[in-house]
């Protein structure tokens, strides 16, 4: 009878082992799951945010490009060609880079040629090429 006894203590101590292995088990799981679901949620958030600066200031240097193209194309001069030659470079790499494929491997170096193809021009027109001035947000700070 004693051993009958003792196996039932036996479980029961086994029980209560297993216990905290199942639920320190479950809680793994559980929290796995709500950290994966919140580190998706966090990065579209943090993704819409880059990228929609990130379609401002391309869509800046494009108005840019297209306005300074619009106001030099009645000048005949050589430096007013050599300056309209560079517009149509940068808006040509605003037209020819895959800003629709956020996965493309090029993206950071196409935006790193766009923005120096910018400066240049801006150096061309003798205009200030700070973009950030032209993005302050109503809260006062700029990307």
């Amino acid at each position: 009878m004693e051993m009958a006894g003792g196996s039932g203590s036996e479980d029961m101590f086994d029980s209560i082992v297993m216990a905290d292995e199942r639920f320190r088990g479950t809680g793994y799981r559980e929290g796995f799951e709500r950290g994966t679901r919140r580190g998706l949620r966090d990065g579209r958030l943090h993704g819409a945010s880059h990228g929609a600066k990130l379609s401002t200031e391309i869509s800046f240097y494009y108005g840019f490009g297209i306005t300074w193209k619009c106001l030099l194309q009645q000048n005949t001069d050589a430096k007013s060609r050599k300056r309209l030659k560079a517009l149509d470079a940068l808006l040509s790499l605003i037209q020819n880079c895959p800003f629709d494929d956020p996965h493309s491997a090029n993206l950071q170096e196409d935006v790193e040629k766009l923005r120096a193809k910018f400066r240049q021009v801006c150096s061309m027109l003798s205009v200030p090429t700070d973009f950030k001035d032209y993005t302050k947000t109503s809260g006062g700070t700029s990307f």
